[in-house]
């Protein structure tokens, strides 16, 4: 990374805070922001803390004083792999620091698309503890939408394959499949969301509108994340999210990038790259979203997962004071 723990510090305003590191390991004081209740389910996703899920429980609802987290891995394993004593200990740990769920968090078609050329993309990025190939996507289906009812979650995330050098001659299929999943959701009153992923076929606010419109189904939705847009190149506000139906946003995860030669970029803590999170965050809120907004930090330059959520965190919460959104 190209961060040195000062330069992130001062980039995000918080120079003040030098000399408290590492009690920024420790805690991290609510920001005030705006007045009145939080529009938005502010969330962390689990895993970007530890795989210490009491522990990231503990920091998401003690530390920050949120009421909602995002489920992805915990004890070195994805959420759907999780046994019946894990799945039970998860939920008594999330009573106790009385957290609800935004989603599951899974990797459902997150695999190579079946006939089509092998992905340059495939098997290349951080699965985050799973691997689940073409043929077991509907039994995973099945085991996310289970996971639902344990945690009382109505969300689904869900990809669409490893993004490929030329998906035109996929791309129907690859819709047919994507639509057949939100009808198997929709059964059981659950919505399914498409993240835009820059490995995956869908990636910026351009694909994602497309696919939108070529799904119809309500409860087929988009899990909005402006980092991933724009570590592909896109500018995902305002450029790529005037193109989304704003009623199809049934989720937004948060995330900095900063570009770099060759059309490559690093992570970076939330205000502290390219994203217009401040403009993001109240576009949302003027189009009525209510829906989870997860720290999702993937920058470690704070030198711990921990540590490096604490600090981004910080910077989200920041934004969201200039946006005039108290959460």
């Amino acid at each position: 990374m190209g961060y040195t723990r000062r330069a992130v510090l001062a980039g995000l305003g918080l120079a003040g805070l030098q000399a408290a590191v590492p009690p920024l390991l420790k805690t991290t004081p609510a920001v005030s922001a705006g007045t009145g209740p939080c529009p938005f389910k502010l969330a962390v996703i689990n895993d970007e803390i530890t795989q210490d899920f009491e522990k990231a429980c503990q920091i998401v609802a003690g530390d920050f004083g949120l009421h909602w987290i995002e489920l992805r891995s915990m004890w070195n394993k994805n959420v759907t792999e999780l046994n019946e004593k894990q799945v039970e200990d998860t939920r008594r740990i999330l009573e106790q620091h009385k957290l609800r769920v935004t989603d599951i968090a899974s990797p459902l078609f997150k695999t190579d698309w079946p006939g089509a050329p092998r992905s340059s993309q495939s098997e290349s990025r951080d699965q985050f503890h799973a691997e689940f190939d073409a043929s077991a996507q509907d039994n995973l289906l099945d085991r996310c939408i289970s996971l639902c009812k344990s945690f009382n979650t109505d969300r689904i995330r869900c990809f669409d394959y490893w993004r490929l050098d030329d998906p035109k001659p996929y791309r129907a299929a690859i819709n047919a499949k994507l639509q057949q999943a939100a009808e198997r959701c929709a059964k059981n009153n659950l919505v399914l969301l498409l993240e835009n992923e820059m490995s995956c076929n869908t990636a910026t606010g351009e694909e994602a509108g497309a696919v939108l419109k070529a799904i119809p189904n309500q409860n087929f939705m988009l899990n909005w994340d402006p980092g991933n847009a724009a570590a592909l190149g896109s500018t995902p506000y305002p450029t790529g999210y005037e193109l989304l139906p704003k009623n199809r946003i049934g989720h937004c995860h948060c995330k900095d990038v900063v570009s770099k030669p060759d059309h490559k970029y690093d992570w970076a803590p939330v205000g502290g790259g390219i994203v217009d999170w401040v403009g993001q965050l109240q576009a949302l809120q003027r189009d009525g979203f209510h829906h989870g907004l997860s720290l999702e930090t993937h920058w470690h330059g704070a030198g711990t997962p921990e540590a490096s959520t604490r600090v981004s965190m910080e910077g989200l919460k920041k934004a969201l004071t200039k946006a005039g959104i108290s959460c």
